[in-house]
């Protein structure tokens, strides 16, 4: 199937998803998850209507972007892979959204940014639902503070963000992170990828990220080094 029928398929399952669901969310946008993808396919992609993309590294992302977000002004581009404070600057010079604050060192450097640029991204936060130790993400239990210091920072902290285990069933994952949500009035919850989407959306995702689905196996020699 091309690109273009990938879409076209992952967007019927949710919205066949989110007709099953009991209650929804009141919309759930697919992020393309573009790592690793070459412009080609990215192209192939927004030819097909799709503008809503993730991306894991900063560095990659610069090499891809900016010329495409020229081209095309309404593209929203979504960090959703570890953030390190020295590239907080080139972040939020470039991401919509960063889906992977989980930490107040990070919290402090987003807010010294946006007080030098200007500019400040949206915000979830991302939680380590999970508590794996090789995992990015805050732990559930420190999950409250950090949400408070993001919002004594007055950064534009908007939703929530997990990844749950591989080997785990990813029900309660999600059940846990759409009743944090409610708790602390956060109105996003990015959950769901590839495997798992589908299940996101009975839970009340509003953003899932789809990589293979969307642009097929990843090849090694398609991989880009940074």
């Amino acid at each position: 199937m091309s690109i273009a029928e990938n879409l076209a398929d992952i967007l019927a399952r949710i919205d066949a998803a989110r007709k099953a669901a009991i209650k929804p969310a009141a919309a759930t946008q697919l992020v393309a998850v573009s790592k690793t993808v070459p412009e080609a396919g990215i192209r192939e992609a927004l030819a097909a209507g799709q503008r809503l993309f993730g991306e894991n590294r900063v560095q990659e992302a610069q090499g891809k972007y900016p010329e495409l977000k020229q081209e095309f002004p309404d593209i929203q581009l979504h960090l959703i892979g570890l953030l390190q404070t020295n590239k907080v600057k080139d972040a939020a010079a470039l991401f919509d959204v960063i889906q992977t604050l989980d930490r107040p060192k990070l919290a402090d450097a987003l807010a010294d940014a946006r007080d030098k640029s200007g500019r400040s991204p949206r915000l979830f936060l991302q939680v380590n639902t999970g508590e794996e130790p090789q995992k990015a993400g805050v732990l559930p239990r420190e999950a409250a503070a950090l949400i408070a210091h993001a919002r004594k920072l007055e950064l534009p902290l908007e939703g929530l963000m997990c990844i749950p285990p591989v080997d785990d069933d990813a029900a309660p994952h999600f059940a846990f992170l759409a009743k944090l949500a409610r708790d602390h009035g956060l109105t996003y919850l990015s959950m769901g990828m590839s495997g798992d989407f589908e299940l996101a959306v009975k839970f009340g995702a509003t953003h899932v990220r789809v990589g293979t689905a969307v642009f097929g196996a990843r090849r090694k020699d398609q991989e880009i080094t940074t």
